[in-house]
């Protein structure tokens, strides 16, 4: 059986606190020492969404283990929003995103049809 990986963090408030590190997190290479103890939080590599080399958002696993109840559960954080998403939460986002994609696209097409035209 595997041991159970753990973490120790300095904070500022409760001094060092051991928690277990989940195995999707990447670890706390530029933790702060004078962070409080509501606030750490353990992170998922970053997905990111690039345009012509460009990021311009970007998501990932995130809990804070000793946050307010409704904030200690997994959840996904979503640059483009600034929030913490659920799992329907982040369906109901991808959704979105492709009918978002869907009307660029005519967008697109529009585009075409008035430049064939030469509509400008």
């Amino acid at each position: 059986m595997t041991k159970p990986r753990t973490v120790t963090l300095t904070t500022a408030d409760h001094g060092p606190v051991t928690l277990p590190e989940p195995s999707w997190c990447i670890g706390h290479p530029h933790h702060d020492p004078d962070t409080v103890r509501a606030d750490l939080a353990h992170t998922g590599e970053d997905i990111i969404l690039k345009f012509r080399g460009r990021p311009i958002a970007s998501a990932c696993l995130d809990q804070a283990p000793h946050a307010d109840v409704a904030s200690r559960e997994v959840r996904v954080s979503v640059s483009l929003l600034g929030q913490a998403l659920d799992a329907r939460g982040l369906y109901e986002l991808a959704a979105d995103l492709d009918t978002y994609a869907d009307r660029l696209r005519d967008l697109a097409d529009s585009l075409l049809v008035i430049r064939a035209e030469g509509d400008l």
